[in-house]
């Protein structure tokens, strides 16, 4: 076996995965076409457009331009993993605001802002601006998707109030 076809090993939403994928196969690809997780959606292929937002190690990434290789003994979470039942307080936001159009961005937008809440609990526009940026969306539903970060903000913060 040579070193392109190694054994990688990682964490994939809870669950060890080993394979001897090439190890420059892009995450993307690995997680739609070997192991069936398709939420995480195809943008641009270059890593700027977000549409492929996982996370690894807890932050966001761009799976169409990682290597598995680099993953190997980490872990990702992917939109499918972020909770068993929509029930992440970003993933209600988004429901309760009614912010997808296309919703093809959608996966990328709410692990990317998931990121964002993690290090900016209390967000301003200009934080959600900033961070978000590299996240598109053609049907430019960017107010909703500041609004639901907000709404998602805010019902953390009473959560943790309330035990």
């Amino acid at each position: 076996m040579n070193d392109d076809h190694r054994t990688i090993s990682f964490t994939v939403n809870g669950k060890v995965i080993s394979t001897e994928e090439a190890g420059d196969t892009p995450l993307l690809w690995f997680l739609r076409d070997n192991i069936g997780l398709t939420g995480t959606k195809f943008g641009c292929g270059i890593g700027m457009c977000g549409a492929c937002t996982v996370h690894a190690g807890g932050r966001a990434l761009r799976s169409c331009i990682t290597p598995i290789s680099a993953l190997d003994g980490g872990e990702v979470v992917t939109i499918e993993g972020l909770s068993a039942d929509s029930s992440h307080p970003v993933q209600q936001a988004w429901n309760d605001i009614q912010v997808p159009q296309c919703g093809y961005c959608q996966s990328g937008q709410i692990m990317q802002a998931v990121t964002l809440l993690n290090d900016f609990p209390e967000p301003t526009d200009e934080i959600i601006d900033a961070v978000m940026a590299g996240n598109l969306c053609r049907c430019m539903t960017y107010p909703r998707i500041r609004a639901a970060i907000k709404q998602a903000a805010a019902s953390t913060k009473e959560a943790q109030a309330h035990g």
